[in-house]
């Protein structure tokens, strides 16, 4: 039998966002070549956290290309010949192409522009030709799309222009199952080249969990309040935001719970504590929706109609977090969730935490942004809730080591078999002489 390589995995992260992905898998010990990710902001959240000098965690980037945003579509005609080059050099392409025309919380439209990146990401598997390609995506991309009398689902096109030359593996899972402090159900597909004999991946990855789990002495699931229950503001009060003038911040005192100390390693204090201003009829509009939603026992669900209507609200979707359970996704609407107990909405942090980032993880650009700047922007929180948890990527990263390092391609496999059969055969023939 070949010996394993000892030598790290590398991947390429496209739609990169802010690097959750990114992050979980250098986390688990692997190389990233570079992001492609085109928004502003959260380019430069991957800059400040995954190329800054004093980084725990670095890609290592090629000369080639600018450490700044740029599309898939744009590297693809600019790069052509120095993607080229990099054929057959790189383990896994990583990524999951923007969601918001797949997903159900938004409008589901089979024609949203951002749908089509995802032939982009195929295009570049062509050009790359990994070992593996990793797609992580929500539910919806499996759901069919009514496009006039055509039947168009995504997952399918996928499946079928990978199986060519990859053996495709697909997988809904409930990450919270992972120790993320969220009920998020997203799609996953691991692709490996054909020539390669992996077993199914997601078996492995689920076999292995319990002891994944044990290394970072975690136990699943894990609540809402074990995940952000320091940095409540009845804790250690409140100061003036050091970033945002007339803004105030949550003061830290320091994590209580594991998980929390998990998060808070090698960071003193976190960033991205800025509270949201609630005007005082707001505030106490939250308090008595937090005390209705807990004697009526709706916690991680929609607030009742008869809420809705008492207050004139037409948001459907706002929730009251259950201390004691996961939190419901969380969403790139910074007041779709309410505090447990306080009468507020979510910190960037807090909903950071929920995602498993760790505390030395800082955010960039903007915090909300609006109107027509929604297609345009991606602010932090966003950022946070388009990211895959990066304990997520840890897991898959520490599977993809075990499954790309030890499986052999089908060819040296059959000589493997062929071998031991001449073996067994031989040794038959010695026994019966």
């Amino acid at each position: 039998m070949p010996r394993p390589s000892t030598k790290p995995l590398t991947f390429i992260d496209a739609f990169a966002g802010c690097g959750g992905l990114s992050l979980g898998l250098m986390q688990a010990g692997w190389v990233g070549r570079f992001a492609i990710e085109r928004d502003k902001f959260a380019f430069a959240t991957l800059k400040a956290n995954l190329l800054a000098q004093e980084t725990p965690h670095k890609y290592v980037w090629p000369r080639w290309l600018p450490k700044e945003p740029i599309g898939i579509v744009e590297l693809l005609s600019k790069y052509q010949e120095q993607l080229k080059a990099l054929a057959g050099t790189i383990d896994v392409l990583v990524g999951g192409p923007p969601c918001q025309g797949f997903s159900s919380a938004g409008r589901r439209k089979h024609d949203d522009p951002r749908n089509q990146l995802f032939s982009s990401y195929l295009n570049l598997v062509d050009v790359i030709k990994p070992k593996a390609v990793l797609i992580e995506n929500v539910r919806g991309f499996t759901l069919d799309f009514n496009a006039g009398d055509e039947i168009k689902n995504f997952s399918q096109a996928l499946k079928a222009r990978l199986s060519d030359e990859y053996t495709v593996h697909e997988q809904l899972l409930d990450l919270s199952i992972f120790g993320v402090p969220q009920g998020r159900t997203r799609y996953f597909v691991l692709a490996f080249r054909s020539e390669l004999d992996v077993p199914n991946p997601f078996e492995h990855l689920l076999n292995r969990l319990p002891s994944f789990l044990r290394s970072l002495r975690l136990t699943a699931p894990v609540s809402s309040a074990m995940a952000i229950s320091d940095l409540e503001v009845g804790r250690a009060g409140k100061q003036p935001s050091k970033e945002s003038k007339g803004f105030e911040e949550i003061r830290y005192a320091g994590p209580l719970t594991h998980y929390q100390k998990l998060m808070n390693a090698g960071c003193k204090i976190p960033t991205d504590l800025r509270l949201a201003r609630h005007a005082e009829d707001i505030s106490n509009r939250f308090k008595e929706i937090i005390e209705v939603s807990h004697a009526e026992g709706r916690l991680n669900t929609s607030i009742s109609a008869e809420m809705r209507a008492r207050y004139g609200l037409k948001k459907l979707a706002l929730r009251v977090l259950d201390p004691d359970r996961p939190s419901p996704t969380i969403t790139s609407m910074p007041d779709d969730l309410l505090h447990y107990s306080e009468p507020r909405t979510l910190t960037v942090r807090e909903n950071a935490r929920l995602q498993t980032f760790p505390d030395w993880y800082s955010f960039q650009g903007k915090y909300t942004t609006g109107g027509h700047l929604r297609k345009q922007e991606v602010p932090r929180f966003t950022q946070v809730a388009n990211a895959v948890p990066p304990l997520v990527a840890r897991a898959i990263g520490e599977v993809l080591t075990d499954l790309l390092k030890h499986s052999p391609t089908k060819a040296v496999k059959g000589r493997l078999e062929e071998s031991s059969g001449l073996h067994s055969v031989q040794q038959r023939a010695e026994l019966r002489a």
